[in-house]
């Protein structure tokens, strides 16, 4: 790891090293929200994220992307992707609650999962739409011939027939974890390819009265960089779709995004053009969308955190232990992701002492950096950050060792707003019967 001071090119858009060498994002001092909101808290800038929706849409068109709400979601962040005209998929009947709860009609959303139950199909077959004339999600992704079994299920009952579009699992191996990898052959998710599935799924759509098909989908992971993995699943799906004359056609997101310094990243805009010029080159005539998420998000936030302990071990390491870990941030320990630390009272400072940041949990895997720099001075109370940790921090915490989740604030044009609170240690026990 560098001992350089903290790329300023990781940090939100509107960050600012202010005249006293602290951070600001969005006009507000980081320090005095942290001293407002307590630790750990995900500080979000609102600019940073309308930026990328915009640029999103100009890449792709209206209603041709569909933010990907697994990488996160809140009623706030549901509204603002709505205000930019990008359409919201949902990957459960909870994340479709969230989504209208923040104001977003049914037909704006576009239903997702492996394993939809029947009460979720009849919550995206019944919920309340917005401009259209029939209740309902814009459209269902369908997964498998067990869903449609269900809609034919629900059909029967005199359920609306939704629009649906068939996954697909292209046997594509995009290069990142195979936790987060999906378009292989061997997958959960979706109707294989190779083996005729895809196909026989899309016949059998056609012939049936209980869904309307109106093109095919693929996703070939999460946190992919390499262009070309997503040039080659157009291109097998090209293959497949362009004989069906589908008048949609869906590839998914996965855009990768830089963590660390070493790290460089496609921009949204590249994305789109690798993807579009793909599609035009094999004869795609279907309207293309897609699924951005951690490239919408990862970066527009940072989570701060407050030291703890710094322990100096003679001759292994030194580990500083901060207030949250694996509880606001479990991707280091399920996929060995990589992060940067600095302090966000000196941001300019040198990062010279080698560190393993840590969490309070009862886990020798509670890591949140496993190699890491931060200012030699780094002390007990110091106030650090870390970025791009807008994606998949948030979304995927937990209470465990009952750890309350943290807050929430979007900031812009120098006001903060809190947009969810923080767990209390009433609300741990909010559920229990006895």
């Amino acid at each position: 790891m560098s001992a350089r001071p903290v790329p300023m090119r990781l940090l939100p858009d509107t960050s600012r090293i202010e005249s006293d060498g602290s951070l600001s994002i969005g006009g507000c001092s980081v320090e005095e929200l942290a001293q407002v909101h307590g630790t750990p808290l995900f500080v979000y800038d609102e600019e940073h994220l309308r930026s990328r929706c915009r640029e999103a849409v100009s890449a792709f068109g209206v209603d041709r992307v569909i933010y990907a709400s697994k990488a996160f979601l809140c009623s706030a962040m549901a509204r603002l992707v709505d205000e930019e005209g990008l359409l919201i998929d949902v990957a459960s009947g909870g994340e479709m609650f969230v989504a209208m709860h923040g104001g977003v009609a049914a037909d704006r959303c576009v239903f997702h999962g492996n394993n939809k139950s029947l009460d979720e199909l009849r919550m995206a077959l019944t919920a309340s739409a917005g401009t259209q004339e029939r209740p309902g999600v814009r459209h269902i992704v369908v997964d498998s011939f067990d869903e449609l079994d269900r809609l034919d299920h629900l059909n029967a009952e005199g359920l609306p027939t939704p629009r649906v579009m068939v996954r697909v699992t292209p046997g594509i191996h995009a290069h990142t974890h195979d936790y987060i990898a999906t378009g292989q052959d061997d997958s959960k998710f979706g109707f294989n390819l190779a083996n005729g599935d895809a196909l026989k799924a899309v016949e059998r759509v056609r012939r049936s009265s209980s869904a309307e098909l109106i093109g095919v989908h693929c996703h070939i992971g999460s946190n992919v960089f390499a262009v070309e993995s997503f040039a080659r699943a157009a291109e097998a799906m090209a293959s497949f779709s362009a004989p069906l004359d589908l008048p949609e056609l869906t590839l998914g997101g996965g855009l990768g995004v830089a963590y660390t310094e070493s790290e460089e990243a496609p921009t949204l805009s590249a994305w789109g053009s690798v993807l579009l010029d793909a599609c035009r080159a094999h004869g795609v005539r279907s309207a293309i969308s897609v699924e951005p998420g951690r490239s919408i998000v990862a970066g527009a936030a940072v989570t701060v955190y407050r030291v703890g302990t710094v322990k100096h071990i003679e001759g292994i390491r030194t580990y500083v232990s901060v207030d949250g870990g694996m509880s606001d941030n479990p991707r280091p320990v399920l996929y060995g992701s990589g992060y940067e630390a600095f302090s966000i009272t000196d941001v300019a400072a040198r990062r010279d002492l080698d560190v393993r940041v840590v969490g309070k949990h009862c886990e020798s895997g509670d890591v949140l950096i496993f190699d890491g720099n931060l200012p030699g001075g780094v002390r007990v109370g110091d106030l650090v950050a870390m970025p791009v940790t807008g994606a998949y921090g948030h979304s995927m915490a937990s209470n465990y060792n009952k750890i309350p989740r943290p807050a929430v604030v979007f900031v812009a044009n120098g006001s903060a707003r809190l947009v969810v609170r923080r767990e209390t240690y009433e609300d741990l026990v909010r559920l229990d019967i006895a």
